[in-house]
């Protein structure tokens, strides 16, 4: 397999990324998205940056992985911590190190960038796996848990 390319995705890439997005809440909590809500909600990310962008991440010229960044404005800090969301890798270049190489890609930035202070994602408790690949790549787990309140849960 030739070196994967890992970039910053463009509108070019929407299509992959809404297809990505919808393989991966089937696969992972047996969810079919609306492709008419899903569509026009990865698009606003090229409209309006401020809510974050996306990776992709090549082989032979095809977009094969892609993830979101978004962002959380850290007062304590004063500065942001960059979110890692919507990771997908399509399950035949899966093991094959493509979410290491856009992480990779995502601390380079993160690193180089002077109001950016950290990198944090959340996992199921029960993907172990990803927990793995997490802590090879030098992240730790945080003392703090997730709670929500989704107003949308429940409605199809």
């Amino acid at each position: 397999m030739p070196p994967p390319v890992v970039r910053r995705a463009t509108r070019k890439d929407i299509g992959d990324i809404v297809d990505f997005n919808k393989a991966m809440a089937l696969e992972t909590e047996i969810i079919s998205l609306d492709s008419k809500i899903l569509a026009p909600g990865v698009e606003e990310i090229f409209k309006d940056p401020t809510h974050g962008f996306y990776i992709v991440c090549e082989v032979e010229e095809t977009v094969r992985a892609c993830l979101m960044i978004t962002y959380e404005w850290s007062d304590w800090r004063n500065g942001l911590f960059w979110w890692i969301q919507s990771v997908y890798v399509q399950k035949e270049y899966r093991e094959l190190g493509l979410y290491k190489q856009m992480y990779e890609f995502v601390k380079t930035l993160t690193d180089r960038s002077k109001n950016v202070v950290g990198i944090r994602l959340y996992v199921d408790h029960d993907n172990t796996k990803a927990q793995n690949v997490y802590t090879k790549l030098g992240m730790t787990k945080s003392n703090y848990q997730l709670f929500e309140y989704n107003k949308l849960k429940g409605k199809k």
